[in-house]
């Protein structure tokens, strides 16, 4: 006699539900770039050191307000307008425009940090996550790729970026990117937001793409 095979009760979770909420706002996709880049000035403070307070506070500035606020403003827009059913996009049709107005945010902080000649590190950055948008963007017409999990990798790619951009052990901030993506991770598979599968996958795509920006600029 074959027996099927049965789901995690949900009840089982109940308990982590709540911590699990409060992780997948705190490391909302929308403000891991701003946070990555303040890593990033933090870990190679030496390319950074020609860069005076007020310089440096702008060009976060810059990356904050492309990747941030214009998106969150622009979900709370399509919301109103009724093209999209929830700002928390748990339908894959509803990522489609809000992805592609992220695109055009992206690119645009990108060229800001291109044309001002900051840093290689920001530079990466805001490519790869440019190219990260793009390749969630795509992947989602497919599967319903966890973006929450394609954030995490970026930190653990930047990471990488900057342990090969400056040749410092980097290994204890390595770990940590390790530590939050699992916890980042197992909080959207306790909300029942993903599939194992969908979790991997953004973690994948969030590396790699860190990892091709560096070696497309250097």
């Amino acid at each position: 006699m074959q027996t099927k095979l049965q789901l995690p009760d949900v009840q089982a979770y109940k308990g982590l539900r709540g911590p699990s909420r409060v992780i997948s706002y705190i490391f909302h996709p929308v403000f891991m770039p701003t946070i990555m880049a303040i890593l990033v000035s933090y870990l190679n403070r030496a390319a950074f050191a020609a860069l005076d307070m007020p310089h440096r506070l702008q060009l976060l500035g810059n990356i904050a307000l492309n990747t941030i606020l214009f998106p969150i403003l622009t979900t709370l827009l399509l919301k109103a307008l009724g093209f999209i059913d929830s700002i928390q996009m748990h339908k894959s049709k509803d990522r489609i425009i809000p992805l592609i107005a992220t695109m055009i945010f992206y690119f645009w902080a990108y060229l800001i940090m291109k044309n001002v000649q900051a840093p290689l590190s920001l530079r990466v950055l805001m490519l790869g996550a440019f190219w990260g948008v793009i390749a969630v963007f795509i992947i989602n017409i497919f599967v319903k790729i966890s973006m929450h999990t394609a954030a995490a990798g970026g930190v653990l790619g930047i990471v990488l970026v900057v342990m090969m951009i400056s040749h410092i052990n980097l290994f204890l901030p390595l770990l940590l990117a390790l530590l939050i993506g699992g916890i980042i991770g197992t909080a959207r598979m306790v909300l029942q937001a993903h599939k194992p599968s969908e979790v991997w996958l953004g973690y994948l795509v969030g590396v790699l793409v860190q990892v091709a920006a560096y070696w497309y600029l250097k």
